[in-house]
């Protein structure tokens, strides 16, 4: 079956920046914004504008302030607010959630907690983790990735959490496979099936250091991955000021 974007008015189309797993590192995030410039007209963020790093309140004020924003919120977005447990939680990332709960702002507090979990956006479904659990599951194999597909009725699902910019696709047989991105390379959309993941911009985990990102292009039907660099050193200084864990710091230079 041949999927395609829907005919709509041209006063209609998007020109979309699409961000995930922000994590509360600023510099990554002006970066982006810096990157992106004047390509977008519009904003989806898949969730976890906090957690890990040491900017929650400064990401989330600069997010809000994006035009036609759409975000969701993330298991970390969640978790800052004390709304779910987080004894799955690893100690590091236990340590950073609690850090992050004692510093949210009123206002931040406030734009969190109205953030849905799933949103649907013309021929796109948005989420966190995956269509099958909003918030949590990780689509980090073929086969997790095709047990996904049924569970959206949309030609596209975008989703982040796991830090990796990547994409799957359902052929006209029902096989999946993973295809990585051509980063600067416009990927032609219709046509086929697709879970698209633009990365993280705050805390990649593809061995790349660099903060990921996407840009859809409505009007031509196409999905472009990009990746810049950012000061590293100038948040990890930041995370070192606020004692987070020197794990959580170092990571950031090796993108893992």
């Amino acid at each position: 079956m041949q999927w395609k974007l829907a005919t709509v008015a041209a006063a209609a189309l998007m020109r979309v920046l699409v961000m995930s797993d922000i994590h509360a590192n600023l510099p990554a995030l002006q970066a982006v914004l810096a990157d992106a410039q004047d390509a977008y007209d519009t904003v989806w963020c898949l969730g976890d504008v906090v957690g890990y790093g040491p900017n929650p309140n400064e990401c989330a004020d600069t997010v809000r302030a994006l035009p036609n924003l759409t975000c969701l919120r993330g298991n970390h977005d969640v978790a800052a607010l004390g709304s779910s447990q987080i004894d799955d939680f690893n100690q590091y990332a236990k340590t950073a959630a609690l850090w992050t709960r004692t510093k949210l702002s009123a206002a931040t507090r406030e734009f969190l907690a109205g953030l849905n979990s799933r949103e649907a956006r013309g021929d796109f479904t948005l989420v966190h983790a995956s269509p099958r659990a909003e918030v949590w599951e990780y689509i980090d194999t073929v086969d997790v990735a095709h047990d996904n597909f049924p569970m959206f009725s949309t030609p596209y699902c975008l989703f982040g959490h796991t830090h990796r910019a990547t994409s799957y696709v359902l052929d006209d047989a029902g096989g999946c496979t993973e295809k990585l991105p051509e980063y600067r390379q416009a990927l032609p959309l219709a046509g086929q099936r697709r879970l698209l993941n633009p990365g993280s911009v705050g805390q990649p985990r593809d061995r790349n250091p660099k903060a990921a990102y996407a840009l859809l292009d409505d009007a031509a039907g196409s999905w472009e991955a990009r990746r810049v660099a950012y000061p590293i050193a100038d948040t990890q200084q930041q995370m070192r000021a606020a004692q987070l864990p020197a794990l959580l710091i170092e990571r950031l230079d090796a993108g893992r």
